[in-house]
């Protein structure tokens, strides 16, 4: 039971420093807004679409995106708490350091999720047609997501030192992620020498999941099943990866 109780505190932790910091709340609400209404709008009579508006496609490669920047950008959890002594506290209490890997991923996983659905119900205002039915398949999904992309937030916090290492590594891997993902346009309307730069990136097939589900007649690069596939696999590997560095870290 004290690994439980571990592990819920750690999680409980993570979701009050989330909630208490307003300006995090506010940026979670405008960045969308940003994306969704200008970026949106602007492309799309620019670009269109099929049976769909851009806004509508735009819409869940910018869940995709607030789920990666969020889940790894608070890996810096980790670094803070070593820098303030908070990590040396929990690492001599009777709990595991798997169950404070499973504590802090939960923690930081719910605080993505709760981003995640503030982009959309940005969706539902602005006007991109979502059904009840849409988002119920949706949410589950953006689990399943938020889940490998905590790990590898908390992977980089495990090998970095520093405030300033982290940020720079973090920056280095969120753009290429986000913007190789297809999230922004359609993969299949790439030169066929570069995408293969996208189907290697586990994002891809994040953003072709959320779209399978909340666009109708969406035609994805891959069946849902073959999606959910390669996700687990990018979760298991991530999940046993940050696990064992973080057992390892002194």
């Amino acid at each position: 039971m004290s690994e439980f109780r571990g592990i819920y505190a750690l999680w409980r932790r993570e979701l009050k420093r989330f909630v208490r910091d307003r300006s995090r709340l506010i940026s979670a609400v405008i960045t969308p807004v940003l994306w969704l209404v200008i970026f949106g709008t602007g492309l799309r009579f620019s670009l269109p679409m099929s049976g769909f508006n851009y806004q509508q496609f735009l819409l869940p490669g910018i869940i995709a995106q607030t789920l990666l920047f969020t889940a790894i950008f608070l890996g810096i959890s980790v670094i803070w708490d070593r820098q303030f002594g908070f990590m040396k506290e929990i690492l001599v209490a009777p709990i595991s350091r798997i169950s404070i890997f499973t504590g802090k991923m939960l923690g930081v996983g719910t605080s993505a999720m709760i981003q995640g659905l503030i982009v959309i119900v940005l969706g539902f205002l602005i006007g991109v047609p979502l059904t009840g039915y849409a988002v119920g398949l949706a949410i589950p999904l953006m689990m399943l997501i938020t889940v490998g992309l905590t790990c590898i937030g908390l992977i980089i916090a495990s090998l970095m030192t520093s405030l300033e290492s982290f940020g720079t590594i973090v920056t280095f891997v969120n753009m290429p992620m986000f913007f190789l993902s297809g999230a922004l346009f359609p993969v299949t309307n790439l030169p066929s020498w570069i995408q293969w730069v996208f189907y290697v990136n586990p994002l891809t097939y994040c953003v072709d999941a959320l779209r399978s589900v909340m666009i109708p007649g969406w035609q994805p690069l891959l069946p849902m099943h073959y999606d959910l596939l390669i996700i687990c696999i990018f979760d298991v590997a991530v999940v046993v990866i940050g696990s064992y560095l973080f057992s390892k870290r002194q």
